[in-house]
């Protein structure tokens, strides 16, 4: 049996501002194999994303002069609700990533204009306070209200990959909509930054880098010159045994790098990139074009 991938890496992201390290700042974990293909792991916390994103192109960087080929996930979204794009007038996903790359600006010190843009977006798409919500007080304003609106609209509140983890994952840890900006656990503001570092990690690695199922598809893995294979994950579907004093959050990369690890031993990670079975034809051409998935969903 081959395995897929040498090594794992995984991380969780945050939109804090101001350094921060400990509880809901960023995580970066790698479980990679010796010589003798023995497990081992690390784990990183940088204070700022700034220095996450030197950190982990320092990682990668390593592996692959080791010779290894990289599983790279990210826990949080890499698309966006299904619509988003069109409604911005632009094209799917590259258009909104291209849109976000020349928008959000994400100081050094971690300092950010995520609301601003997130207001932006509801400026342009429905010229109110929606679908974006959620800001503290005093970046609040016309097109971002503090409070969760009546209606979405003609948007759905979650991305298809989100409904699709609704029976398989406790109801408490389920992934909150995108169009929450504000408030513990949420994943617009960590997307918006999240992807915009993502966009110049790929163009840094080139084309020997694949994003799932964005770039690749869904399906059978084509690996001939692929020494990265960057995809979406969510820790909380993983589960296991932390260690005393072992923050939530880094015990969470580390249950997810070991969980892939192990499913990759035992020849079943390739079935993970392959289409849901519960989606029709056209809602995996919206995950595929549009959205991105949840490796596992």
């Amino acid at each position: 049996m081959q395995r897929l991938f040498g090594a794992y890496v995984i991380v969780d992201y945050s939109a804090a501002e101001g350094k921060k390290t400990g509880e809901s700042s960023v995580w970066i974990g790698v479980m990679k194999r010796d010589v003798r293909f023995r497990l081992s792991y690390e784990t990183h916390n940088p204070a700022t994303r700034a220095e996450a994103q030197t950190v982990l192109r320092a990682i990668l960087a390593d592996l692959h002069k080791r010779g290894d080929r990289i599983f790279l996930g990210f826990g949080f979204p890499l698309g966006f609700v299904r619509g988003t794009a069109g409604r911005l007038q632009l094209n799917g996903w590259k258009g909104l990533w291209d849109f976000l790359a020349k928008n959000i600006v994400d100081k050094a010190d971690n300092t950010n204009n995520r609301f601003q843009v997130a207001a932006k977006i509801n400026r342009l798409i429905t010229d109110e306070a929606w679908p974006f919500w959620g800001a503290p007080k005093n970046a609040s304003q016309k097109w971002l209200s503090t409070l969760k609106p009546d209606s979405f609209g003609d948007f759905p509140e979650f991305r298809l990959t989100e409904e699709a983890l609704t029976g398989k994952i406790k109801k408490a840890a389920l992934p909150k909509s995108l169009w929450q900006m504000h408030g513990a656990g949420v994943a617009g503001g960590v997307a918006m930054l999240g992807i915009v570092a993502v966009r110049s990690l790929l163009e840094h690695l080139g084309d020997k880098a694949r994003l799932w199922p964005l770039q690749t598809g869904f399906g059978t893995l084509e690996l001939d010159g692929v020494n990265t294979v960057v995809a979406e994950v969510y820790p909380p579907m993983f589960e296991g045994e932390a260690t005393t004093g072992e923050v939530k959050d880094a015990a969470a990369v580390r249950f997810t790098a070991q969980a892939l690890a192990d499913l990759d031993d035992k020849g079943n990670l390739d079935g993970l990139f392959s289409a849901p079975k519960s989606l029709s034809e056209t809602d995996v051409a919206l995950a595929a074009s549009d959205e991105g998935w949840i490796l596992g969903a």
